[in-house]
């Protein structure tokens, strides 16, 4: 029989017998494929997940720590049980612990913060010795003392409120609720609003009894819970301060702690409701806006007046091990192209459900690995397992590894799949929109534990009842599948994407597994197996979602990449752009319209002598030709190579040169870096410079708009437009 490969969503032959089309395969190599995923699940099982999250999670296991070692080789002895060759590979990194914490309300009435979360009934791990304290790693040293405002959210636009109040926090010492940003965005803000400290809280609005019961009774934060955190500048860039740019090996050239810029300037602590009532009691001054108002039985004020604090932070900056375990299945035919999955094992404290329920999952996916071998299944390609270290402080573990092995990396590394934390809910699944039609055929084909339904139908029935009006309820049914939402940072894929363009998958699933556990001594397996997934099936979710994409991609044929969608997801952005330029012009207009009325009205009347704000200068038309000619050169070679490669029998060589050039692909949208970051190199996707976590799309053009740069916005839409000319050409060589 003819030998015919499903590529994209063009399809050339069916498989025979009417058996699932499986982009990638022939007809053959689908119905083994189909047959290897299913000996894969049988050996997937919920009570081995429950059981090694249990294991893992028994004891603190911050970076640095005896316990983070003892995991670590916990999970060596695992890989290697499994018929893995698995090392553990060892960076070593700066990190900061707490040495000395005081936060004191100095006046009108006086207050100690307690700065601690009690043990509570029914978790049994929740007073052990050896727990981290709260605070905030790469806050900087200080001793402070200084009237106390209150922020709300600490975002730009929050100061932009109090500028219009009149209300300036230079020399002060700035309040701040969790929530709205990444955390690190709220001190870094405020150091440039001149703030001489910042303090963050988790308001029970937010994050508390207005949500549900708190915990243990219910999920929710309770008074004395804290989210530990790291406040590192990490869209400068992640990993190690010391060694931007390198691997954090032992006699790597290093930087001075004073010269390593994503290190904070001011001091930072996390705190609970019940330490930030009697601060935020104590203020007076304006009464904060309605919207800034908290869950707290208080009138918010946001001061400056006789509220005053002390606080007072020490670290030790230790150089410490970072344990980054390795495990790899060499490849029977393209040894060379390597599929790689991860998820980190380090915690704040005992981390059952940041980061082990997800490791716990990846754990019995390489479990599963090693009984189909037994079998005598091979993978074609090298499958490569990473349990990362040091991700909490800020992507330590995996951005050393990244930076240490980039040049074989970019070589070899076929895709990188991520998942973190787990749960009970929705699928989720973000990355290179290039692989958006390789993941809906594999969520339609796992099945949700909860309703029986696929994964893919469950997800794809919220998004029509959440829509929020009918436009996007149509958009929604009108779509031929599902979409990969771009990605930002906050997990291990980010070296992998943004530094290196490696294609990329972060997955996951969540949404009815809230709560207030995050980061604090309460994400602990009790909390887990009450309140997130007590069954664990949906660990055995994540183990058949990310399993079948590391057997396809690691088996197919031919890549299933289809840059048809990476295209259409690229003009959606574009039109963004446009629609955003075209709303703050006519915003701008009507902004200057109104001052200039108001300034006639101050001129006709000579008893007011207030000075109106300067006019916005206005907003010009940008051109952005070269970028929809781009785009266009994009569509037509995605498009000629998804027919091209599929209408020839393929021959052993077509595959390798193909592959190659497929997997190789995402490393022409890179280019020299972000302005002012340019350890990013990606031109399509960032985390924001103000959103942290948070994704830019297009972020050298997207971000000049919105600080109102024309100028670089131009130049950005150049350079962008350069890198999409880039992949079109290469798409188009791959397709003669």
């Amino acid at each position: 029989m003819k030998k015919t490969i499903t590529f994209g969503l063009l399809t050339i032959a069916a498989i025979a017998n009417g058996q699932q089309k499986i982009t990638g395969f022939t007809d053959a190599s689908s119905a083994k494929e189909l047959q290897t995923e299913q000996a894969f699940d049988a050996s997937l099982s919920a009570p081995h997940i429950g059981e090694t999250l249990k294991e893992l999670s028994a004891y603190p296991h911050n970076l640095g720590s005896p316990g983070s070692k003892a995991v670590a080789e916990k999970i060596l002895q695992k890989y290697k049980s499994y018929g893995m060759d698995a090392h553990i590979e060892t960076y070593t990194v700066l990190y900061p612990t707490p040495k000395t914490r005081v936060l004191e309300l100095t006046g009108p009435t006086q207050y100690t913060a307690i700065l601690k979360e009690p043990a509570v009934p029914g978790d049994a791990t929740s007073g052990q010795d050896n727990q981290l304290p709260t605070y905030n790693a790469w806050s900087a040293d200080g001793d402070v003392t200084g009237q106390l405002v209150f922020v709300n959210y600490g975002l730009p636009e929050d100061y932009e409120t109090l500028a219009k109040l009149g209300i300036d926090v230079k020399g002060k010492i700035v309040i701040a609720k969790y929530g709205r940003s990444w955390r690190g965005i709220k001190p870094k803000v405020a150091y440039e609003h001149g703030a001489i400290g910042c303090i963050i809280y988790s308001d029970p609005g937010d994050d508390g009894y207005s949500a549900g019961d708190v915990y243990p009774k219910g999920a929710y934060k309770n008074e004395f819970g804290v989210q530990r955190g790291s406040v590192m500048d990490m869209v400068i860039y992640p990993g190690d301060p010391l060694t931007p740019g390198v691997g954090a090996t032992k006699n790597a050239k290093r930087l001075d702690r004073k010269d390593a810029v994503t290190i904070l300037k001011i001091p930072v602590l996390p705190i609970s409701y019940h330490d930030a009532q009697p601060l935020l009691a104590a203020m007076d001054g304006t009464v904060a806006p309605r919207d800034w108002q908290g869950g707290l039985p208080i009138t918010y004020h946001v001061g400056p007046g006789k509220a005053t604090v002390h606080l007072k932070l020490e670290f030790n900056w230790d150089m410490v091990p970072a344990y980054d375990v390795i495990a790899k299945i060499k490849g029977s035919t393209w040894p060379d192209e390597w599929v790689m999955r991860g998820n980190h094992h380090d915690a704040w404290v005992n981390g059952a459900g940041d980061p082990l329920s997800g490791q716990s999952a990846m754990l019995d996916e390489a479990k599963a690995l090693g009984d189909l071998r037994k079998t005598g299944w091979k993978p074609k390609r090298t499958i490569v397992y990473c349990s990362w270290d040091g991700e909490e402080p800020g992507l330590l573990g995996s951005t050393e590894f990244a930076e240490d092995h980039n040049k074989e990396l970019q070589e070899k590394a076929v895709i990188y799949i991520n998942s973190d934390g787990n749960g009970r809910g929705f699928y989720g699944g973000g990355g290179s929109q290039a692989l958006e039609t390789f993941m809906d055929e594999i969520t339609r084909h796992v099945n949700d534990p909860q309703t029986n339904v696929s994964v893919y139908d469950r997800k794809r029935a919220r998004e029509l009842v959440s829509a929020a009006n009918a436009k996007d309820k149509k958009e929604i049914l009108d779509r031929k599948g599902g979409r990969l939402e771009s990605l930002g940072s906050g997990s291990d894929y980010s070296s992998f994407l943004q530094h290196l363009g490696i294609p990329t998958l972060d997955l996951g699933f969540g949404g009815e597994d809230g709560g207030g556990e995050y980061h604090s001594i309460y994400d602990s397996f009790d909390d887990y197996r009450r309140f997130k997934d007590s069954s664990f099936k949906y660990g055995v979710a994540l183990s058949e979602t990310a399993g079948h994409a590391i057997l396809r991609m690691a088996d197919a044929d031919l890549l299933p990449f289809d840059f048809r969608s990476l295209q259409t997801t690229i003009d959606k952005y574009v039109t963004e752009l446009t629609e955003l330029t075209d709303k703050m012009r006519e915003n701008t207009d009507l902004e200057n319209q109104l001052l200039k009325a108001n300034d006639f009205t101050l001129a006709a009347d000579p008893t007011k002598h207030e000075q109106p704000p300067a006019a916005k200068a206005e907003v010009p038309k940008l051109d952005f030709t070269t970028l929809k000619t781009a785009l266009d050169s994009l569509k037509k070679s995605a498009d000629k190579l998804s027919i091209t490669w599929i209408a020839a029998s393929l021959t052993a060589a077509d595959h390798d040169k193909l592959n190659k050039l497929l997997y190789h692909a995402e490393q022409q949208l890179l280019n020299d870096g972000l302005p002012r970051r340019p350890w990013y190199r990606h031109t399509i996707y960032a985390p924001g410079f103000y959103t942290g976590y948070g994704v830019k799309t297009l972020p050298g053009i997207r971000e000049a708009i919105e600080q109102r740069n024309w100028t670089e916005a131009q130049e950005q839409i150049g350079v962008v437009a350069k890198s999409i000319d880039n992949l079109a050409g290469y798409l188009n060589a791959a397709g003669q």
